[in-house]
């Protein structure tokens, strides 16, 4: 998973070329999204976590009696 970190500097500058204005509800539904976005991702990896150790936990391999 890639992080990208974007400086103050150069996010000033990206919003500055964009001319188009964005409507207090258009952005509004940009941020929903990308927060919705961010926890279906944290869910999905906990979940695949989970799955890892209950296999790792339940895995069939040889008895000792």
């Amino acid at each position: 998973m890639k992080i990208k970190v974007i400086k103050k500097g150069e996010r000033e500058a990206k919003t500055s070329v964009t001319n188009e204005p964005q409507s207090k509800r258009e952005a509004a539904r940009e941020i929903v999204s990308n927060v919705s976005n961010w926890v279906n991702d944290l869910q999905d990896r906990k979940r695949a976590e989970a799955r890892i150790g209950f296999e790792s936990l339940f895995r069939k391999g040889p008895q000792t009696t």
